[in-house]
């Protein structure tokens, strides 16, 4: 964390020194990156591979508050939800791009210690930072990631691919971030009303981390490689495994089957959930922001995958006309609703 007291203003620099302050020391390490930063544009060389491109926003009070969320962290996490895009399509990321804008209340550390948590992330999964912008803002800090990947074509996953009969697996565990933010903002708000009382975040390390430096799923999409298992359709879990499912139903005209007792939900996870008087199994369909892949492949390889343990099967594509169903531990059956996050509620 920078000190205060030693802090520069970002108007020393200018634009352009900024730049050259934050990036000068960048090394491409992707093949397919011909040139970074430092042109008018990055040239880039994938080749006889399809090229993928998505595009995140992180807003300040929409997507993040800082007062409990580091800015190292949040340059990484703004990389990590970008990257999540990419593989959610079966496809490695290789480049990204990161713009960002602030107020003149950032000195330059701040902005270094965003840099920072990105470049960490891009090391971790050998992904280039090949360009981007600066600007001031006046509604906030603002942070916007462009990643870049690339596939064959025939591995290319769609949301559109799920076919009935299909088996529907999620990577990890769901609901952990949901219920980290929920801690977070209660100890904010305790703090808030007594400054004096320190965060107490003891034993809480997992939930807390998932929510502030989650993890893209590259490894799930080298896995599948690996096992010569190519997903029929894929998403990333970022606003819930509802809404989740409920996509990859409709663009493939499809109904679906989940299990509740199949969902995976971490101990912890589900300890504080009841801590806070919430159904855990609500977080894991609700809550959003875990980040983990969800994704449907053809019977025929469940021999390939059932002893895994980095991704769990939670039910079955069906009929469009059986409708999305969840089957309770009970027994019960509940159609599907999406209650996750929506960036424009008020």
């Amino acid at each position: 964390m920078f000190d205060n007291k030693d802090r520069t203003d970002i108007q020393e620099l200018g634009e352009f020194g900024l730049i050259k302050h934050l990036t000068e020391h960048i090394e491409l390490k992707q093949a397919s990156s011909i040139k970074g930063i430092g042109d008018d544009a990055a040239v880039l060389d994938f080749s006889n591979t399809k090229t993928l491109i998505s595009t995140d926003l992180l807003l300040e009070n929409v997507h993040f508050d800082l007062r409990y969320v580091p800015l190292k962290h949040l340059g990484y996490k703004a990389v990590q939800v970008n990257l999540s895009d990419i593989y959610a399509m079966n496809a490695m990321a290789s480049q990204i791009t990161l713009s960002i804008g602030m107020s003149s209340k950032f000195p330059l550390e701040a902005v270094e210690e965003i840099y920072e948590g990105a470049l960490i992330a891009c090391e971790k999964y050998q992904v280039d930072l090949v360009g981007g912008d600066t600007s001031s803002s006046t509604q906030g800090l603002v942070l916007s990631v462009t990643s870049i990947g690339h596939a064959e074509e025939h591995k290319i996953a769609y949301r559109s691919g799920a076919k009935v009969g299909d088996l529907i697996c999620v990577s990890g565990d769901l609901g952990a971030a949901y219920v980290g933010l929920q801690l977070l903002e209660r100890e904010k708000k305790i703090y808030l009303e007594n400054p004096n009382i320190q965060p107490d975040l003891e034993g809480k390390d997992y939930i807390v981390e998932r929510q502030l430096k989650p993890e893209s799923r590259k490894d799930i999409v080298e896995l599948l490689a690996f096992l010569e298992v190519q997903p029929h359709a894929m998403i990333d879990v970022s606003d819930g495994l509802a809404s989740e499912i409920i996509h990859i139903c409709k663009a493939s005209a499809v109904g679906c089957k989940l299990y509740e007792e199949k969902i995976p939900i971490d101990p912890m996870t589900y300890e504080t959930a009841r801590e806070f008087g919430l159904d855990p199994t609500v977080c894991a369909l609700n809550g959003g922001e875990d980040y983990e892949l969800l994704f449907t492949i053809d019977q025929k390889d469940y021999d390939k995958v059932k002893n895994q343990l980095d991704f769990t099967i939670i039910g079955h594509i069906t009929e469009a006309n059986e409708g999305l169903q969840l089957i309770s531990k009970s027994g019960n059956v509940h159609e599907i609703k999406s209650q996750g996050w929506n960036a424009f509620q008020a």
